[in-house]
């Protein structure tokens, strides 16, 4: 029978062999993701860098490839991703705050938060069609920046309020035991301290799904995006009282992927290029997309004192 120093010391080496393989594991599953996103930019770079120049931003598409350019998809992409985010972050942030701090305990709060989790997986392409029957054809909203908007808030309302229950879930019951001592009601609790302190974690959420939505096309496709805009949504500030106009909601649109996909169908290889460089506008609205989250993200963990 070994001496019990002996397997101590057996089971420390074996605790910090564990420890240093999940490091190593860790870190490479690190690098690949880094490889992969490197390796998808660098080739988007060395086939579309060329063609990136204002004339390219600030142009129509056209049938003559030096010619054509993104001003109607980026600005279609920015209109959309608008309405999608001013739509789904409040009502998925409100609907994560009630099931976790309000809804009663019972079996019909459990099938909701199930099919919840269960949407967050149903195919883009069923909410395409859920889109097409509700928004078009049954509220006339017809092939619109707001059908647009509205389908790929639809699309990611349940990831935002995924990330949100899991967010206040993470908040330690002694901050709601605290705020009650102090004769706080509940939604002063919610208000001062629940969102405060889970903002963090909310918005990891928001960046993932909004960093899906822009990239998505199947839905939209299916609402009726067109593929070749010649114009722009009208202007939403106007010179005559009230100064402000929605018509642009109601405005046909196209946005970055579906030009993607236009150009890279087509046959000629300068088409091709100019996909390439789509490519890199379009990531680059992601990354600042998400930078300016993180960045807030960052603010709001510096507040947190616990």
């Amino acid at each position: 029978m070994a001496p019990a120093g002996t397997e101590r010391g057996a089971g420390a080496s074996r605790r910090k062999f564990y420890d240093r393989a999940f490091a190593i594991f860790g870190l490479l599953a690190t690098f690949v993701g880094l490889i992969t996103l490197s390796a998808l930019i660098l080739d988007l770079a060395l086939d579309g860098a060329d063609r990136l120049s204002a004339q390219f931003l600030s142009s129509f598409p056209s049938r003559f490839p030096e010619q054509a350019g993104i001003l109607s998809a980026w600005v279609g992409t920015t209109l959309v991703m608008l309405v999608t985010a001013s739509t789904a972050v409040p009502m998925g942030v409100a609907a994560g705050v009630y099931l976790e701090e309000y809804a009663p305990k019972n079996w019909l709060t459990a099938l909701i938060e199930i099919n919840i989790a269960n949407l967050a997986g149903v195919p883009s392409i069923v909410y395409g069609l859920m889109a097409l029957g509700l928004f078009v054809y049954q509220l006339r909203l017809g092939q619109s920046v707001l059908t647009a908007g509205l389908t790929l808030a639809l699309l990611i309302l349940p990831i935002v309020i995924v990330a949100t229950r899991e967010s206040v879930r993470a908040v330690p019951g002694s901050i709601h035991e605290a705020a009650y001592a102090l004769g706080a009601t509940k939604w002063q609790m919610v208000k001062d301290h629940v969102l405060p302190y889970s903002t963090g974690g909310i918005l990891t959420g928001v960046i993932i799904a909004l960093s899906r939505a822009i990239g998505e096309t199947a839905p939209l496709i299916t609402i009726g995006a067109l593929t070749f805009i010649a114009f722009l949504p009208g202007s939403p500030v106007k010179a005559e009282f009230p100064f402000i106009s929605f018509d642009w909601l109601m405005s046909p649109f196209t946005v970055m992927p579906i030009q993607m996909f236009n150009w890279v169908s087509r046959p000629q290889e300068e088409f091709h290029l100019n996909a390439a460089a789509a490519g890199l506008v379009l990531m680059l609205m992601t990354l600042v997309m998400n930078g300016l989250a993180i960045y807030l993200r960052y603010r709001f963990r510096k507040r947190i004192r616990w």
